[in-house]
Order: structure tokens, then sequence, then C-alpha cells
């Protein structure tokens, strides 16, 4: 597969065409890439709504009114789309549940290894808790990580997406109770494939130069 390709000719799709579903077995493997996103100290501070049938769309397309109405279509007539959400604080269970993960999956040689793994976590959580003040600001910059490879594995695998950060937070966190779950939603993605009647389809890419953007030192 030729990345650099995908990274050209994918775009930000306006319109999808309602009748066309990604198989079953393609979206389990793009749920797998999403869920193996690499993350800061491996925090994985994030949860993910999956909407993949028309009444699940329509919950998260409560939040898309007034001034994001104009999103609203993407989502229903999306394949499948995902609310992508971040944890509202780093709390001790989620350090626990980390531990334990890493314990299972073979990652410590003996205890003393497994407790430097505890502390360095607690170190960094608080260090950006207490000294930055902004944990809730790096665990959404990790949430941020998730969607840029989604949206990199939707692209290689033929599938069509659009990022969407328009929408009515407090809609969607009364609507899901995400309070009570300690999370705060993020962004949303839609995934699918184009309809004709999609503009954005026939426009040319446009990005700033290397020379604007890169500074070699």
């Amino acid at each position: 597969m030729d990345v650099l390709n995908v990274a050209k000719t994918r775009y930000t799709t306006k319109a999808y065409d309602s009748s066309k579903k990604i198989p079953p077995a393609q979206f389990a493997r793009l749920l797998e890439i999403l869920r193996l996103t690499p993350s800061s100290i491996n925090i994985q501070p994030w949860h993910f709504f999956i909407a993949d049938n028309d009444a699940a769309k329509q919950r998260i397309a409560k939040a898309l009114v007034g001034k994001y109405s104009y999103n609203a279509p993407k989502v229903l007539d999306s394949s499948h789309t995902i609310l992508f959400c971040t944890k509202a604080d780093i709390t001790e269970q989620h350090l626990s549940n980390l531990l334990q993960q890493d314990d299972l999956s073979g990652r410590f040689k003996d205890d003393k290894a497994k407790q430097g793994q505890k502390d360095s976590r607690t170190g960094y959580v608080s260090y950006y808790r207490n000294e930055k003040g902004d944990i809730q600001r790096w665990a959404e910059n990790q949430t941020f990580i998730a969607l840029g490879q989604m949206l990199l594995a939707a692209g290689i695998e033929g599938i069509d997406a659009t990022p969407i950060g328009g929408f009515d937070e407090d809609i969607l966190t009364e609507e899901l109770g995400l309070i009570e779950k300690n999370l705060v939603p993020s962004v949303i993605m839609t995934l699918g494939y184009r309809s004709d009647s999609d503009f954005n389809a026939k426009l040319p890419k446009s990005r700033l130069t290397q020379e604007e953007v890169f500074t070699r030192l």
C-alpha cells in the first residue's frame, strides 16, 4: 500500500451514500486498529461509542442542531459513526486497570519492573494535573492521535471518513450520560462511502507548502 498516495487522495467527505455499508469484518478490522492506537505512557484515556444502526445514529445526530445542523446528514447517511470521548480525569481506577492489563500482557519481568511502570505513570499524571494544570487537555491530545490513526486507516481501507468537531457537547453529554462515566465528548467521526453529489470529492487538495510548514535545523 502506497501511504503517500492515500494521503494525497483521501479527503473529508461531505455527503455519504446511505445505501452502502462497510462490511462487518472490515469494520471490525478498523476497530482493532483504533484499539491499538499509541498514546503517551500508553495512558489510553478514551472511550468510543459506536453507532452502526439508524437508531444509534439518531442519538448522535441529536447534538447536530442549530448552527451544527449541516453535520447531521453526514451522521445519518454514514455507514458507521464513532463518537470519540476522553476521560475527564485520570483516576486511580484507570491507572490500576492499565497496570493490570500490562501485567496480563506479560510486560513485566518481575515486581520491580511492574512497580517502575506504576511509579512512572503516576508521576506523569501528577505532573500534568498539578504542575501543568492541563491534564484534560493532555488526555484529549491522545484521543486526537486515535482520530488521526483512524483517518489514515480508513483511507488505506478504501473507506471515506469525516472528522466532525461541530456539535452540541451538552446534548451529547446528557444523551449518553457522559458525566457519570467520567467522559467528555471530543470529536465525531463518520465512515462510509461518498455520494455522487459530494462536491468536495471533485475539488483539488489544498495544503500549505513544505517551505511554510517545515524548518530544517
